[in-house]
């Protein structure tokens, strides 16, 4: 038996014909066929950045609130609050002393009263001045309790005249106070032990508004209120 392929025209059996590439197995429960490159297929998780780690935007890090712009309203100086703070604690002290003044006052009117001939000359006048200069002493700390709010909530030279008069005014009842004591007091004001202390109590009611007058009527507590605003 001769071989079909020693004979060129003798057709070879050639077998079944071809079927395509053999079928594979179906992908497991959960899982898609791959597909080609490029947008997943719908429902299909997209494996990326997760959400909220993006890039910061642009101008100022990621995670911090942005600062505030600048140009906001000017700031108190410290000298301004600083004078007006002294004004409120010097108003306490000349409330107190007015209500010492005005309590010696009427005992000794009450003394005048129940023995005028034996009372002393210093006491008819202290009697007489005492009640007037107590309502002085008061008017006062109304005047330093209002300058004192002006200076803190107004940017005015109306404002700031009103603080200096008033701190002005507290020197002024300070010297009136030690003149009238050195007077009231008569031969022994001349004592060593009673200057010192009359000097002592006049320093005391003088320092508060003499701290605060420096603090007003010098550098930026005075240029807070004097230079051109806008």
């Amino acid at each position: 038996m001769s071989s079909p392929w020693s004979d060129p025209g003798t057709p070879a059996d050639q077998g079944p014909a071809y079927a395509g590439p053999p079928p594979t197995a179906p992908p497991p429960y959960g899982y898609a066929a791959p597909g080609p490159y490029g947008q997943p297929p719908y429902g299909q998780g997209y494996y990326g950045p997760p959400p909220g780690y993006g890039p910061p935007p642009y101008g100022y890090p990621g995670g911090y609130p942005a600062a505030p712009y600048p140009g906001g309203p000017p700031r108190r100086p410290g000298q301004v609050v600083g004078a007006a703070v002294l004004g409120f604690v010097q108003a306490l002290l000349v409330l107190i002393a007015s209500l010492y003044v005005w309590f010696f006052a009427s005992i000794a009117e009450l003394a005048i009263a129940e023995s005028p001939t034996a009372a002393p000359a210093q006491a008819y006048e202290f009697a007489r001045e005492g009640t007037v200069l107590a309502v002085v002493q008061l008017l006062s700390v109304v005047l330093l309790v209002a300058a004192g709010i002006l200076a803190l909530t107004r940017r005015a030279r109306y404002a700031w005249g009103l603080l200096v008069g008033a701190l002005v005014a507290q020197l002024g009842l300070a010297a009136y106070w030690w003149a009238q004591l050195n007077d009231l007091l008569g031969p022994a004001a001349g004592a060593q032990d009673v200057t010192g202390v009359l000097a002592a109590l006049s320093l005391f009611f003088s320092a508060a508004p003499l701290v605060a007058l420096g603090l007003v009527l010098l550098g930026g507590g005075r240029r807070w209120f004097t230079a051109p605003q806008g």
